[in-house]
């Protein structure tokens, strides 16, 4: 993997400018290790030869990236806030609550 890592990451620095593609910071010298190849389609067997799969990325817009996707694959599947069950919950912290309130509008 690192092999292909390295081609790959070689071809993309030598087509692309070297500035994030989402904060649009430039990168020279020792900084050029902070930007990162990013995959759109996120496979990395996908290398075309025109790098069209590819997006140059500094390595925290790349961590946000994949973050931002790893929570959208989180929320897939699960209930909606309007489908969730009071099963779902162990803890109930106001479920004596309406009891309390009834007790005390009969006090009145």
């Amino acid at each position: 993997m690192k092999d292909r890592e390295k081609t790959y990451r070689e071809k993309a620095l030598k087509m692309y400018p070297h500035v994030c593609g989402r904060c649009a910071r430039e990168f020279s010298g020792k900084q050029l290790r902070e930007l990162t190849v990013h995959h759109r389609d996120h496979n990395h067997d996908n290398n075309p030869p025109d790098g069209s799969n590819w997006e140059l990325l500094c390595i925290y817009c790349h961590d946000n990236e994949h973050g931002r996707l790893e929570v959208a694959e989180a929320y897939d599947g699960r209930l909606s806030s309007s489908q969730t069950s009071d099963s779902d919950f162990a803890h109930r912290p106001f479920a004596a609550l309406e009891a309390l309130l009834k007790g005390k509008d009969k006090g009145k």
